[in-house]
């Protein structure tokens, strides 16, 4: 029930990005039970390829703590992480990435996703992020496929 509660708040944050013209991508970042910082992908608004919901996420939780190191913290994004966003987690530490939609529910909606899973450059890399998929799996890509029949979406 915790992981859906901050998953809720990822989502919630994804929905705020589509209401603004982004992508149906959001994140949260939590320690104990404390939110430390929710962004929403903004790739168009900020004109940054980099600019997806997790990076976002992470930069804000470092300013936060005023830390580059996330450790202790667990990352809740509404869709398996794409490479870079996964190597963020790493590199600052994050002790858990939390997921719902999979890579196939991302390309389903239009995305040019790389089909890298998660599991897979956890293990190529030998990250000691723990995973955990499927966290309100069907709410995440539901959103993901409203989305895509929005006449207005941009996919990248």
């Amino acid at each position: 029930m915790r992981d859906e509660a901050f998953m809720r708040k990822a989502l919630a944050k994804a929905v705020e990005g589509i209401a603004a013209g982004q992508t149906p991508f959001g994140a949260c970042i939590v320690k104990g039970d404390e939110v430390i910082a929710c962004a929403h992908n903004a790739v168009w608004a900020n004109t940054d390829s980099t600019a997806h919901a997790e990076v976002r996420a992470i930069r804000a939780a470092c300013r936060a703590l005023n830390t580059i190191d996330l450790a202790g913290c667990t990352i809740y994004t509404t869709c398996e992480p794409c490479p870079m966003c996964f190597a963020a987690c790493h590199w600052a530490h994050l002790d858990r990435i939390v997921y719902g939609a999979v890579i196939a529910d991302a390309q389903a909606a239009g995305f040019r996703e790389l089909t890298i899973p998660a599991e897979e450059m956890k293990r190529l890399g030998g990250s000691p992020v723990a995973l955990q998929s499927g966290i309100l799996r069907e709410a995440c890509a539901g959103m993901m496929r409203e989305w895509a029949e929005r006449p207005e979406r941009k996919t990248y």
